[in-house]
């Protein structure tokens, strides 16, 4: 991917000896327009950062992962659109705000993330990620959730309500919802549509990240996702109908 331009990809000693220089200027910089910024955080292939940008030009996305083979096929099919409100950054998500300033971020989108069953800190809406988003984002800044694990929504709507944030919407089932979701939850991801075929619901849930000092960690118990024990081989199989 280096032959990308819209890819970013900065090892940790190059990011401590250099810093970033679009941090604070992705807008002026790069995007050359004034409009909002949106992060996909842990993109994989890019489906969602690459159909965002598709559906709003208006607005910016860049997908952040650390797996750059994933991250390639959104990169490439960008490029190959011409699409100029698309970008890629490699890097840990812990790092992130070292590559954008405070304000820099609309919102964030975090979809199907490993829901950390047994690491708590490494939950993309733990505490200690929430206290990092909160450094990037605009004064009401929204975070999205879409997952497919009921463990990671039970928890991130424990997490919201214990903060006591504000809920713009929630559904623990998404294409089953009477309410109209629009056209920015219709897409499905590879893996997404595997989960559908398993019979698996999709949960969502959309909220505002305020400034809480500090941030709570809920203290409650939360039943475990049983089928996130299979081997990726039999997950990633269609449901068999038994």
């Amino acid at each position: 991917m280096t032959g990308y331009p819209h890819v970013f990809q900065y090892p940790f000693d190059r990011l401590r000896e250099e810093g970033f220089n679009l941090k604070g200027h992705w807008n002026e910089r790069f995007f050359k327009n004034a409009s909002p910024i949106i992060l996909e955080l842990g993109c994989g292939k890019g489906e969602y950062t690459v159909g965002l940008g598709r559906l709003f030009p208006d607005k910016n996305f860049i997908g952040v992962d650390i797996k750059g083979a994933r991250m390639w096929s959104g990169a490439k099919e960008s490029q190959e659109s011409g699409m100029t409100n698309v970008a890629f950054l490699r890097t840990h998500i812990e790092w992130i705000t070292s590559f954008f300033a405070a304000g820099e971020v609309a919102e964030i989108w975090l979809t199907f993330p490993d829901p950390q069953m047994k690491k708590r800190n490494k939950r993309l809406t733990s505490a200690y990620f929430m206290a990092m988003y909160y450094q990037i984002l605009i004064p009401g800044g929204i975070i999205h959730l879409k997952t497919d694990s009921r463990f990671m929504y039970a928890y991130t709507t424990e997490m919201v309500r214990s903060n006591r944030l504000p809920v713009l919407f929630r559904t623990d089932d998404l294409y089953h919802c009477e309410e109209e979701v629009g056209k920015i939850l219709s897409i499905r991801t590879y893996y997404e549509q595997q989960w559908l075929d398993r019979g698996i619901n999709i949960t969502y849930i959309c909220f505002v990240c305020e400034k809480r000092d500090p941030f709570i960690e809920p203290e409650i118990e939360i039943e475990q996702d049983a089928y996130r024990s299979f081997n990726r081989s039999r997950r990633s199989a269609p449901a068999s109908g038994k």
